[in-house]
């Protein structure tokens, strides 16, 4: 408790609520004291409050560029419906459509939706106060001060804490990774609970995937605007063991129900990995407390002990089962050694760049760099392209922008003390996605009531106008802080500063807590239902999108492995490319199925069979991935015709499943190579090395490695293409059957 304690207080999140009170509060004091006027200290507090929710981790570029245009749209859009806020009839119908205009520019992005809840945020406050012409001018300029302000401090606080941001952000990469090496453990062992392990690792790649994406942008753009400097040079060759951890603990190369049955009688060679993997992640998260600066770095020696004691263990079955039974067993079990032990070589890695930075020839150049940055897509296009109601972005806003208009008509017609907030609850619950709405509405209206139940003990309490500004000083950072991190907490601490800034000027400030409830349960009841009723985004309605991005990357990538395979040599931009592309998609397509698991249950039609898709992706790219890096980390012969022919027919079978999903009118079958053949050749040289390893052995000639690395080549490239060529074909017919039922 006291370290989660300790730890959110060292936060960016709790820093940057810091500098938000205090950008807030500065004005607010500064007013009072030089012009004897509190409102216009509010006025620039408001502008700040306003820019904060686009100061998120990204770039230094992006964080001042979204923090500038939200000082100019919040300056426009407040002047523009304080001047129409008592004209009813032109206000409304401009209310309707800039909230539709302000939420569609989400189309851009991440940043571009937080933007867009800026605009939306100055439309709904600027209902607070009925200003005078040149009131109302003075009031917009002051938050666009306030914004100009804000982004000051936000320069400042960038330049003080210089490393922070990426710190941190590597500090909760290595610990999203630590918990997806921990649930691989617990894969190999428990044949019981694996779905809803699946699941987990399906929730924690969308997590890592982001934060890659982040890492990326900050780095690598750093890199190419600036000269390398040795601290970059470092977070890239960190950012790149990571990016290998993530690739390895996807490749896992293990097929469950195949070791299970294997290994069913010795059991405890299995758990001998999972102990190795354990130990992994704990070394990992050591880091990730040396990164925070809380633990000092020290070398770890249980993980070459185990390794040893896994030699000890492959052995022992080798004997036990007796050659030439063992010799499948054996294989595995050498593979899934040498996998861990490259995992336990990247943390290795991380530990020297932190202990010594050292030289790397991995290092990208400026320009090969930019390559790796997803680049932000604002071409004006996707405005036209997304104007449908087969966007759900499109559905969103004109959902949004109707019923901002009843919470405004309802708020009037009742003549509700604050009908702003309101307004306020549905921009704030309201998303495209039903499953995210509801979870909102729930927290924000627990939220609410427990912040005002709070409130109301202290005000029955003492009626003091300074203890009612400490609360408020102190709940205002701790609200911002937990936005992120807990949406109900944050809640809680919103409700609580908003009762005690009323309280410190209305003396019925119990009226206000009601109000508050009232409009919060309004406001939450009008999004939830909204959700469910004015053209509906289901998940199910969407996910073909998603399907196809999968197959497409995945087909790209076994054609980069098949490539680097036949040349060899330096891994190509290419391959890292395509990899970094198959990484993204199947993390979107999770999400995908991870927001139609939200939604209600009649409207997860064919969710069995979507789940199948899913995971045959999922598995697909884990054993593309197992390919590829046992071909980067191996010496390995000359590629066999039966590969090529594998490779042909697994790509011809991924196109046929796409064009089943995406409904084609001309589907278009490659002629098939005879897959038979292949694996009958793949079989009998299998067969052939073995019996020619086993003349070795009897001859004396047991540690002679040249056969036996070609085995272990052709059992595990053999396996895998086996293995990709049935899931292709399980993927079709899963194809099919979906496409059969909708």
């Amino acid at each position: 408790m006291l370290e989660t304690l300790h730890r959110f207080l060292k936060s960016l999140d709790f820093l940057k609520g810091i500098v938000l009170a205090v950008a807030m509060l500065i004005p607010v004091l500064l007013s009072q004291y030089l012009f004897d006027n509190i409102h216009i200290g509010f006025s620039v507090a408001l502008g700040v409050l306003f820019c904060s929710p686009t100061d998120v981790p990204g770039s230094n570029k992006h964080v001042f560029f979204g923090i500038l245009i939200a000082t100019f749209l919040s300056f426009g859009l407040t002047l523009l419906f304080g001047a129409v806020a008592n004209i009813l009839w032109l206000l409304l119908p401009l209310l309707g459509v800039f909230v539709f205009l302000i939420s569609y520019i989400s189309v851009f992005g991440f940043r571009a939706s937080l933007i867009s809840f800026v605009g939306l945020l100055a439309i709904v406050l600027s209902f607070i106060h009925n200003y005078s012409d040149e009131n109302l001018l003075m009031h917009a300029s002051l938050i666009a001060l306030g914004g100009l302000w804000y982004l000051s401090l936000t320069y400042l606080k960038l330049q003080l804490f210089p490393k922070i941001q990426v710190d941190q952000l590597f500090s909760k990469t290595i610990e999203k990774t630590v918990e997806y090496l921990r649930i691989r453990g617990e894969l190999l062992v428990n044949s019981t609970n694996r779905e809803v392990l699946q699941h987990k690792l399906f929730e924690l790649q969308i997590e890592i995937n982001g934060l890659h994406e982040t890492l990326r942008e900050i780095i690598l753009e750093s890199r190419s605007n600036s000269v390398p400097s040795n601290r970059n040079r470092r977070q890239q060759l960190i950012f790149t063991e990571l990016i290998d951890i993530l690739e390895l603990a996807i490749a896992n190369p293990v097929d469950y129900d195949k070791f299970d049955a294997v290994f069913k009688k010795h059991k405890e060679k299995i758990e001998a990995f999972q102990q190795l993997g354990f130990e992994i992640a704990n070394h990992l998260e050591h880091i990730s407390k040396v990164i925070r600066k809380e633990e000092k770095l020290k070398e770890n020696t249980k993980i070459s002990e185990i390794l040893g004691n896994i030699t000890k263990h492959i052995n022992s079955y080798r004997i036990l089962v007796g050659l030439p039974k063992s010799r499948v067993g054996t294989i595995m079990l050498l593979n899934l050694k040498n996998y861990q032990e490259k995992q336990a070589h990247n943390v290795t890695a991380i530990e020297r760049v932190l202990n010594n930075y050292r030289k790397n020839d991995e290092i990208l150049s400026s320009r090969e760099a930019n390559r790796f940055i997803t680049p932000q897509d604002y071409d004006l296009k996707k405005l036209v392209e997304n104007f449908s109601f087969k966007s759900p972005i499109f559905k969103h806003s004109l959902r949004l922008a109707v019923v901002v208009l009843l919470g405004f008509v309802i708020g009037k017609s009742f003549s509700m003390q604050n009908p702003y907030w309101i307004l306020l609850t549905i921009i704030i619950i309201m998303r495209p996605n039903f499953g995210l709405t509801k979870s909102r509405s729930i927290h924000r209206v627990v939220g609410t009531v427990i912040g005002a139940t709070i409130a109301t003990v202290v005000i029955l309490i003492t009626q003091n106008a300074i203890i009612y500004g400490i609360i408020a000083a102190i709940s205002l950072p701790l609200a911002y802080s937990l936005v992120q991190l807990n949406f109900r907490n944050a809640a809680v601490f919103v409700t609580i500063n908003v009762i005690f800034v009323y309280a410190i000027f209305e003396h019925n400030i119990l009226a206000v807590i009601q109000y508050r409830i009232l409009d919060t349960l309004i406001g939450a009841s009008l999004a939830f239902a909204s959700n469910y009723i004015l053209w509906p985004t289901w998940q199910f309605q969407n996910i073909q999108e998603e399907f196809g991005k999968a197959i497409t990357s995945n087909q790209n990538l076994l054609k980069q492995v098949a490539i680097y395979y036949r040349e060899k040599g330096v891994v190509t931009t290419a391959y890292k490319l395509s990899r970094k592309a198959a990484f993204l998609n199947i993390g979107d397509l999770n999400a995908a199925y991870q927001r139609m698991s939200q939604d209600p249950k009649s409207k997860q039609l064919e969710q069995s069979t979507i789940y199948e898709i899913v995971i045959f992706n999922n598995t697909f790219l884990s054993s593309i991935t197992a390919l590829g890096t046992f071909i980067k980390n191996n010496k390995t012969s000359e590629v066999p015709e039966e590969f090529n022919i594998y490779v042909e027919n697994i790509c011809s079978n991924l196109e046929l499943a796409k064009q089943i999903l995406e409904k084609s009118e001309t589907i278009k079958k490659v002629n098939p190579t005879n897959v038979d053949d292949a694996e009958n050749l793949y079989n009998t040289f299998f067969e052939n090395l073995s019996k020619k390893r086993d003349q070795e052995i009897a001859l004396g000639g047991e540690h002679s490695m040249a056969t036996r690395v070609k085995l272990r080549e052709t059992l595990l490239i053999s396996e895998q293409l086996k293995w990709l060529y049935n899931l292709s074909e399980k993927l079709i017919a899963s194809a099919k059957k979906y496409q059969s039922t909708i």
